[in-house]
């Protein structure tokens, strides 16, 4: 983990559910968060470890990856800045059986095991927000358990795309081809295949290690119908982004 420079003005708002916090909630937080960068492939937890810092990301993607025994992995969820990393620290278990891998390089604000427990513990708005958040990544990772059993690759490829769009809030992303396959569990030509697809058909654009999504509805057409359910459950459940509170002058957060 490498502290984020502080040249550059930080902004925790970013991420949406410190963006939902009440204005008292937000200010007693605020001299506790750590602004932190999120280096690509950076593995910010192992499966089993004991979680000391719940994060929040204000851009970039982290995945959480269950790997088998034999060395094979599958990805069971995206969390971008909708979202927080380290359930386990207000669920109660300590640990997680899952990995968690930074796949698009971003930054995020980190909070203490110690003042998360606090904040529990008063039974405000940020453990209402943490608890949703919670249903809403249950709700992704057992669509995606469904979805990796009984969808085509090309439709898995069209849905994952697109959860990493909405994350990334654009129509481009650097990734390669073995990455998305390690993702996806499955074989690297089964990608290569699918992305030709895509890109036959207009739909995508596809150089070496970057993806640009050219037709974004029809993407969404060939996409399985897991890409719609998980949107539709995480926009019901999770708060919507304040324009005003959100691009409003960000406060600086001083750690030394």
């Amino acid at each position: 983990m490498t502290k984020a420079p502080s040249t550059a003005a930080p902004n925790p708002l970013l991420n949406q559910i410190l963006a939902a916090l009440p204005a008292a909630d937000y200010a007693r937080l605020l001299p506790d968060l750590e602004r932190v960068q999120l280096p690509r492939r950076w593995t910010m937890s192992e499966s089993g470890d004991h979680v000391n810092y719940l994060h929040f990301p204000t851009s970039g993607i982290v995945s959480l990856i269950y790997a088998l025994e034999d060395g094979s992995s599958s990805e069971i969820a995206l969390v971008g800045n909708e979202g927080l990393i380290g359930i386990s620290i207000y669920m109660g278990g300590e640990s997680l059986p899952t990995s968690t891998e930074v796949q698009c390089a971003g930054e995020a604000y980190r909070l203490s095991r110690n003042v998360m427990k606090r904040e529990f513990a008063l039974g405000g708005q940020l453990q209402h927000l943490a608890l949703l958040y919670t249903q809403a990544l249950i709700v992704q990772t057992s669509q995606m358990a469904v979805c990796n059993q009984h969808h085509t690759v090309e439709q898995r490829f069209s849905r994952w795309i697109l959860m990493s769009m909405d994350r990334l809030q654009g129509n481009k992303m650097t990734v390669t081809q073995e990455q998305i396959s390690l993702l996806l569990g499955v074989r690297r030509e089964s990608i290569t295949l699918a992305a030709g697809g895509l890109q036959k058909d207009g739909i995508i654009s596809y150089a070496r290690g970057s993806i640009t999504v050219v037709d974004r509805p029809h993407l969404e057409a060939r996409a399985c119908e897991c890409y719609r359910a998980v949107k539709e459950e995480c926009d019901r459940l999770l708060p919507h982004p304040h324009a005003s509170k959100a691009d409003a002058s960000p406060v600086a957060v001083a750690r030394t």
